[in-house]
């Protein structure tokens, strides 16, 4: 029997995408949440004693996976998802937990050069929220440990929690969306990876036998263009030429995360991110 995987940030907006399709135990933080042997009703920033209730009542935890965080939007302190995460690695060396996956992003990246991004480039973001999440990964570095593994998962875009997606979900019926287009009529390309295909890396890394690598970059292994995104979902778009050539390519290296988890190739193709992102519509 598998043990058990606490995922922190289950209300989020990836969280809500991937929980359904995973075996986790769902946590969370406002008043009515349960507490049973599905739910945990945990506030990290208060300390970890809820949480070594929670496993001497229920279990032992293999892996916490942590999807909370604060995302960009006016007025926000970026700087919580170092304390948050810090405040989740404590619970977790607290609770003799030996694994936790950390939700990074691509954005700490930069730039570049067009050429896709292993987990061995220089990291410099151009933006405040990669600044702030590159933060917190420097500050996992003092709780690695013999007893405490963390892996930085530096996600592409999610199918569904994108821009392009989420526009196009909020857009009237009919009314087309812009897309950036560069020099050659194209749009960005850019590392996506649809909710479900999401679910099931999590899952391979929670579970994984052998220790996972400090960071890791997620998406599935090719890119796509946006506009074909938007074809796929069958929504009008507006091409706004001129857009900076710097952003036409901005890409993942996704070949460490092969040898870890068996992608087919449908999970690269936007029909299918589409058909994962709506099926999560109805949930």
């Amino acid at each position: 029997m598998k043990e058990n995987v606490i995922l922190v940030g289950a209300s989020g907006r990836v969280g809500c995408m991937v929980a359904p399709a995973m075996h986790v135990v769902l946590q969370g933080r406002a008043q009515g949440d349960p507490t049973d042997a599905q739910h945990l009703n945990w506030d990290p920033l208060s300390g970890a004693r809820a949480l070594r209730d929670w496993i001497q009542r229920y279990g032992s935890v293999k892996t916490m996976l942590v999807l909370a965080g604060v995302t960009p939007g006016e007025g926000r302190d970026l700087s919580l998802n170092t304390a948050i995460a810090d405040a989740c690695l404590q619970a977790a060396k607290e609770a003799g937990i030996a694994r936790v996956l950390l939700a990074s992003t691509s954005a700490v990246y930069g730039l570049g050069d067009g050429q896709p991004f292993a987990e061995t480039a220089p990291c410099n973001p151009v933006n405040d929220y990669g600044r702030a999440k590159l933060v917190m990964e420097q500050a996992c570095d003092a709780w690695r440990s013999n007893t405490l593994e963390i892996c930085c998962l530096r996600i592409g875009n999610v199918a569904g929690a994108d821009a392009l997606l989420l526009n196009i979900a909020r857009s009237q019926a009919g009314a087309p969306v812009t897309i950036d287009t560069f020099e050659d009529a194209r749009g960005p390309l850019r590392s996506y990876i649809g909710p479900a295909s999401l679910a099931s890396v999590l899952e391979t890394l929670a579970h994984h036998p052998a220790a996972l690598p400090p960071c890791l970059n997620i998406a599935a292994p090719e890119a796509i263009a946006m506009e074909a995104l938007a074809d796929a979902a069958e929504h009008p778009w507006t091409p706004r030429a001129g857009a900076n050539e710097a952003f036409q390519k901005i890409l993942l290296d996704c070949r460490l995360l092969c040898t870890l988890h068996s992608f087919t190739p449908s999970d690269s193709r936007p029909a299918v991110m589409i058909t994962q992102w709506k099926s999560t519509l109805s949930k």
